[in-house]
């Protein structure tokens, strides 16, 4: 099955009309895990509200997995995962490196997938097209770089914080290896990967409505 760029674009635009007004306007923020920060907004949950009804009265057979609304029909073909803001800590920062993602699978294979920058103006997808940009400067295929060696290339992870024990060990032991590292990008690192800045990113403890898309 392959998804138009014209239904990814609206998915954006749903998602924009929700996060964009609420960006750096100091709203409530609430903590989703006791004993930790895990922060959520009203711009997560509407955001995601208006992406499953968009979803939903497109393909009303199909499943959808949100990580601010749970599960819906999730033993159908079709699944749509849906983080709505991933990276919420910068969003709450006023630091526009978090994103709109929405991934579909197929039997549980992902099949295309989409982030979304709505204060930088930009759009990565994938679909049975391949793999696009839109954005300033204007739309082009996304490609990756050819760095095959790591003292020439760029890393990004959250926060080297995240890994923990020997992980943390192993971690320190891989970015000494590497020219450039750098920290806090979100999703927005993984795009700068599709589009050719970026070589490696590490983060650990990810989840479905992290990577899908």
């Amino acid at each position: 099955m392959d998804i138009s760029i014209d239904f990814m674009r609206r998915i954006a635009q749903a998602a924009a009309a929700e996060t964009l007004p609420r960006f750096r306007a100091q709203g409530a923020v609430a903590n989703k895990e006791q004993g930790s920060f895990d922060p959520v907004t009203e711009a997560d949950r509407e955001a995601e509200r208006a992406i499953r009804a968009l979803i939903s009265a497109e393909y009303p057979d199909h499943g959808i997995l949100g990580e601010e609304h749970g599960s819906e029909n999730i033993s159908s073909r079709h699944v749509w995962v849906i983080d709505p803001i991933d990276g919420t800590r910068a969003f709450i920062s006023g630091l526009p490196v978090w994103g709109t993602l929405v991934g579909l699978t197929v039997d549980g294979d992902a099949v295309a997938g989409m982030m979304a920058q709505p204060f930088t103006g930009e759009l990565f997808y994938a679909n049975g097209s391949g793999s696009h940009y839109e954005g300033p400067g204007g739309p082009r295929k996304l490609t990756t770089r050819k760095t095959t060696k790591l003292d020439q290339a760029t890393l990004f992870t959250t926060t080297p914080a995240l890994f923990k024990g020997e992980a943390r060990n192993r971690y320190d032991a891989f970015e000494r290896q590497i020219q450039l590292a750098r920290y806090g990008a979100d999703c927005y690192a993984f795009a700068m990967i599709a589009s050719g800045s970026v070589d490696i990113v590490a983060d650990p403890g990810l989840k479905p409505y992290d990577i899908v898309a």
